[in-house]
């Protein structure tokens, strides 16, 4: 532990914070990693503070620094983004580097993503091995996840965790972009309460401060979103799971929800008996969604897709298939990429905009892209 740029965890960490969490794949009486206390012991509201610092996160407690950390691996595109946001280098790997969306960043003057590097520890499972090939080929100095991901999702075991947290770098993180795992009894952070514990981390306080502050200002461009059920637009966000179904996804409390609770939609499917995904791993086909007929229809799974390409590959489809050209969010020419599982603050900004656009026919631009291009290259 020596020779990592890491001084020491708190709160049973890695240790007794993690006992019980013996369970493995999506079962739903796996345990979790108790919750420890969330403080932070050195809070500077600018850059490059005095270390060491100490940043906590819940479950994962509090971790000592004593250099700011330049490489790292992620869990998904959340924290992906506010790395890039925070003006640090691109993380080596993620979970699926493929759901990084990076063409979002099309949209901001000055701001790309090489992954070129970025590799996917995702393959058929999640190993040690290719945590350790990537400290020794690059010299991790933090892991931005949550280990009751890998415990609850992967199978892994409390001695894995600790092994990798020792042999690799420490562990901090909250998996922020969903509320539907029965494992998760702990706390959530929203999008920009897990950015800011990023930007501890990387000593980039000034930007997230700049960030929230744009943020702030964007939300209160919202201000055309309407309150009445009437006039709120009833969508529904799915997954194809063949030509003809589709997995359902309920809008709910994660980051991965966020620009659809900004804009107040009503959710279609949450009016009916038919469950989210995760709780219920079903599918729904034409027929049912004839039955809901939703205003809009949000089709996950095609982000990297052109508007262009979507139309062609998905909409076309809809519109030749005898039931789904009765929905009448395919006649009304309402079908739309529906956005990631995962943003972060640039990427939130980006669809929040494109589904404003989609939604309510806004043409206005509600947030100031060269603004984020600013604030993400330290121009603050």
């Amino acid at each position: 532990m020596d020779r990592r740029k890491f001084l020491g965890t708190t709160g049973a960490v890695l240790g007794a914070a993690l006992a019980g969490c013996q369970s493995s794949g999506d079962s739903t009486t796996s345990t979790t990693t108790q919750p420890t206390t969330d403080s932070t012991t050195t809070k500077e509201t600018t850059t490059q503070s005095s270390t060491p610092y100490s940043v906590s996160m819940v479950p994962t407690g509090e971790v000592t620094f004593e250099s700011v950390p330049e490489t790292w691996i992620a869990n998904n595109g959340s924290y992906a983004d506010m790395g890039l946001a925070l003006g640090v280098e691109e993380p080596k790997a993620l979970w699926l580097a493929n759901r990084w969306h990076t063409n979002y960043y099309d949209e901001i003057p000055d701001v790309s993503v090489d992954k070129s590097d970025t590799i996917s520890l995702y393959q058929d499972g999640i190993s040690k091995e290719r945590f350790y090939a990537l400290e020794q080929k690059h010299g991790i100095d933090v892991q931005v996840y949550d280990p009751n991901f890998l415990i609850n999702r992967f199978g892994w075991k409390q001695a894995d965790v600790d092994e990798i947290a020792n042999g690799v770098a420490p562990i901090l993180g909250n998996s922020i972009f969903s509320q539907t795992y029965p494992w998760h009894d702990y706390r959530y952070y929203t999008l920009y309460e897990a950015f800011e514990k990023v930007a501890q981390v990387f000593q980039q306080q000034e930007r997230y401060e700049a960030f929230a502050s744009l943020h702030e200002e964007f939300q209160s461009n919202l201000d055309f979103v309407p309150t009445s059920d009437s006039e709120r637009p009833r969508i529904a966000i799915l997954w194809p799971a063949s030509a003809s179904s589709f997995y359902p996804y309920l809008v709910g409390d994660g980051t991965s929800y966020k620009q659809w609770r900004d804009l107040n939609v009503r959710d279609a499917l949450a009016e009916t008996d038919v469950q989210d995904f995760h709780s219920g791993r079903g599918e729904i086909d034409y027929e049912t969604l004839l039955e809901v007929d939703p205003d809009a229809l949000m089709i996950r799974g095609h982000e990297s897709k052109t508007a262009d390409e979507f139309q062609e590959s998905v909409v076309a489809p809809m519109e030749s298939d005898n039931t789904a050209s009765q929905l009448t969010a395919v006649q009304n020419g309402d079908v739309y990429r529906g956005g990631p599982l995962y943003q972060g603050p640039i990427s939130n900004l980006v669809v929040t905009q494109r589904a404003a656009e989609q939604l309510y026919d806004v043409d206005e631009q509600l947030y100031d892209p060269q603004r984020v291009s600013d604030i993400a290259n330290g121009n603050i």
